[in-house]
């Protein structure tokens, strides 16, 4: 909501980037960096490239989380 600016915004695991106003590279880039700070993690290239939807992203969290 806060990389987007809209407070409203409601996503699920199958929610992507064509399903958000406003997603675009520049703020793919700018949610990824979000997300590393937030979480304390970094992904890799290969990673980055793996993703198609939140639930992938959540996923590899949750996968850094247990590893």
């Amino acid at each position: 909501r806060r990389v987007f600016g809209d407070d409203s915004l409601i996503v699920a695991p199958e929610t992507a980037a064509a399903d958000v106003d406003g997603w675009d590279s520049f703020s793919h880039v700018t949610l990824v960096l979000a997300i590393e700070a937030r979480f304390g993690v970094r992904f890799s290239q290969k990673e980055l490239l793996s993703f198609r939807n939140v639930g992938d992203i959540a996923a590899c969290l949750e996968k850094k989380a247990a590893g």
